[in-house]
């Protein structure tokens, strides 16, 4: 079922409302599907210094996801696109209008994405390494691939067999310990990193990123910040 996310909270207005549509409202961030869906961002009047703040400025994957609506003028309208965000819209929109444009940012989000993230860490694929909260941990390209991997189904265990077709390119489980010697290794550095704990290993077997090491996140942006700046109408 197709997913989107509302911004800021509260009641979605019955013509933006993607529900009406057939699709399902993700409430937490706590959802699997969170990280990738459209998010539907609403408030007339905003500039677009004030869009980056609220909505990420030092984000560009999480931008080119943000749908906003009410942007009136088309000069902002192209301005805000330039920045980086997915689609940008006035206020007098269809809802049918909607749902073509969010279908559009989902299926972009379905291609491989720049940056994965669970809970604290940071992977980004273009420098092919990642980061933790103390920093960064210079991973060696399998090492990257590995985690890559981990990343792409957190918390769900990916066996040895899978592990070496997919990061070794092998249709067969070497018989030496190096998918072990590697995860070990991984370990270490995660660990230096802030990251102690991330990977653990699944009791059929395999890996897997253990989501439970990082608290959930709070709602974002912060509603307390998002009213600070604009207030409620």
């Amino acid at each position: 079922m197709r997913c989107f996310r509302w911004l800021p909270a509260g009641d979605i207005p019955p013509p933006y409302d993607l529900r009406r549509c057939g699709w399902r409202l993700v409430e937490t961030l706590a959802d699997p599907e969170a990280s990738a869906c459209p998010i539907l961002a609403a408030r007339p009047g905003i500039g677009a210094a004030t869009w980056m703040i609220l909505l990420g400025r030092d984000d560009p994957d999480l931008r080119r996801r943000v749908l906003l609506i009410g942007v009136p003028e088309g000069r902002e309208r192209a301005r805000l696109l330039r920045l980086g965000f997915g689609d940008v819209m006035p206020a007098d929109i269809g809802l049918a209008e909607i749902d073509s444009r969010a279908e559009r940012l989902a299926e972009r989000a379905d291609l491989l994405p720049r940056r994965r993230r669970v809970g604290p860490l940071v992977l980004d694929l273009f420098s092919r390494d990642g980061e933790g909260p103390r920093g960064r941990l210079s991973l060696h390209p399998r090492e990257f691939a590995l985690l890559w991997r981990l990343a792409e189904t957190p918390g769900r265990p990916v066996g040895k067999a899978q592990l070496a077709a997919d990061v070794w390119r092998m249709g067969f489980v070497p018989e030496t310990n190096s998918i072990a010697v590697h995860v070990s290794r991984l370990r270490a550095k995660l660990a230096l990193a802030g990251l102690d704990g991330l990977v653990r290993t699944a009791p059929g077997g395999g890996y897997f990123l253990d989501r439970r090491m990082a608290a959930e996140p709070p709602p974002w942006p912060d509603q307390r910040k998002w009213d600070a700046i604009v207030p409620q109408q």
